[in-house]
């Protein structure tokens, strides 16, 4: 089966797409869990700070939606942190929606980190525990992959239910280029039901691969250092080489 991505563009469009995975996990149904969740207490935040997981910060742009780009929907800071407007983030920008109940997003979450670090300065990740009840669960689970970048709760399934977001079924990914255009990364069966079935991460080659088609090869390429700011480089025995 070939795998494709569909630029996101008009909600409407998935809202009658059935969801199928089988490499994909999920409750037998996401639909917004009825009770409330708190992801910002004394002990999730205690737990967070253990993990060295960094809060989130709020975006600087204007806020205005784009037409191509995610919801104005205001999501938590796992944890504990500052809320984010999701219109106002703008990448190049790696998101992954995952859960602490998803065997496949335990699975892909070190190759995230992977390229959160590899790509640190160029290429933002942004992760997103959906449909989660158990938030002190989501950090354990962070903190076991080694996740050290920002992640967001959405509890309700806001992104799908008031966003019109297809994440249908768990792991998804999605990409934000700098002018806020959102791709989200799925598989169609090819059929005329127009099914759409989650797909998972394999490798840092293939997430490489997808971010580059996605983002543009540019956003991976790395940064040249200014001359005027280049620091000297030292030797073993930590003696500079402009020394004399």
């Amino acid at each position: 089966m070939t795998r494709r991505e569909s630029k996101f563009r008009v909600a409407a469009a998935f809202a009658g797409l059935t969801t199928l995975g089988m490499t994909a996990c999920g409750p037998s149904s996401l639909t917004a869990p009825t009770l409330h969740v708190d992801v910002d207490t004394p002990a999730l935040r205690a737990a967070k700070a253990q993990a060295h997981i960094p809060t989130c910060t709020e975006p600087t742009a204007s806020g205005e939606v784009q037409r191509h780009g995610l919801p104005a929907i205001t999501l938590p800071c796992l944890g504990g942190g500052p809320s984010v407007d999701l219109a106002k983030l703008r990448g190049p920008m790696v998101i992954t929606f995952w859960a602490s109940w998803c065997g496949p997003c335990r699975r892909e979450l070190p190759i995230f980190e992977r390229f959160a670090q590899e790509y640190a300065g160029r290429v933002a990740v942004v992760g997103i525990d959906y449909n989660d009840v158990n938030p002190a669960a989501a950090l354990d689970l962070a903190r076991k992959s080694g996740v050290h970048f920002p992640l967001l709760a959405d509890t309700e399934t806001a992104v799908r239910q008031k966003g019109g977001l297809p994440v249908s079924l768990l792991p998804t990914l999605a990409f934000l280029d700098a002018d806020g255009v959102l791709s989200v990364w799925h598989d169609e069966d090819g059929n005329e039901t127009g099914r759409v079935r989650a797909l998972e991460i394999e490798s840092i080659d293939e997430l490489r691969q997808l971010a580059a088609e996605h983002l543009g090869a540019a956003a991976l390429k790395p940064m040249s250092p200014s001359p005027t700011t280049q620091s000297p480089t030292t030797d073993p025995a930590g003696t500079s080489e402009d020394s004399p």
